[in-house]
């Protein structure tokens, strides 16, 4: 930081988004200490991991996993409420890249052709200024070397928020409200579908299936985090 900048900082403060400590020159978002305590949960090196196992049965996915644990009250939800609630938009990729340099070395997601973020309903898009899931993938996206496709899927409907609801209902709130445009794109290609929150994995198993309509595709699903109790 130059003088200006720390000028600034005496006014606005730099703090870590997940424990609220000053960050030090040299940090940006989240502090050292967090960075290497926060709950990660290595899915992306098993198959056989909770996330994965949550489409088994219901569509076929190549492989999932997400970065962190989501716990109530703990300092990953902390660090996702002030991504998504309070517009701390640098989170999202700054998370990313620390997940795609994971993901690049990791075997399970080798040979990946594009990213495709769940898409918000545009109506949604413009009340909050942004899609969080998109801001995590070009994180990823600039981490792993892949191209990041922000138009191919895209939300038919309107949803209502799938907090509190029961895992059917999940699935009934999301069912068929995702569509592809622009298939040619997509032929053959092998995507990899980000979200934020993964939870019962209603919403990634609807963005799914529309995409395997199209001849070829393959989908693999990462999220910022996992919800357990």
């Amino acid at each position: 930081m130059n003088l200006a900048d720390d000028f600034i900082s005496l006014f606005f403060p730099r703090i870590c988004y997940a424990c609220g400590s000053s960050l030090y020159k040299n940090e940006e978002t989240l502090c050292t200490y967090c960075m290497f305590r926060l709950p990660k949960t290595n899915f992306h090196l098993d198959s056989d991991n909770p996330v994965s196992r949550l489409f088994w049965g219901r569509v076929k996915i190549e492989t999932a996993a997400a970065f962190y644990y989501y716990r109530k009250d703990g300092k990953v939800q902390q660090i996702i409420h002030q991504f998504k609630y309070k517009g701390r938009i640098e989170i999202g990729p700054f998370i990313g890249k620390l997940y795609g340099d994971y993901l690049k070395d990791a075997t399970l997601f080798q040979n990946i052709d594009m990213i495709i973020a769940v898409p918000l309903h545009p109506k949604k898009k413009k009340k909050r200024g942004f899609n969080q899931s998109e801001l995590f993938g070009k994180g990823l996206s600039e981490a792993m070397g892949v191209v990041l496709d922000k138009t191919s899927l895209y939300r038919k409907l309107a949803s209502n928020t799938q907090t509190k609801k029961s895992r059917y209902k999940r699935w009934e709130n999301v069912e068929n409200i995702f569509a592809v445009k622009n298939q040619d794109k997509l032929t053959g290609a092998h995507i990899l579908l980000v979200d934020d929150v993964v939870t019962t994995g209603s919403t990634l198993e609807a963005c799914a299936q529309a995409l395997l309509k199209v001849e070829g595709v393959r989908v693999s699903v990462v999220a910022m985090a996992f919800t357990v109790n």
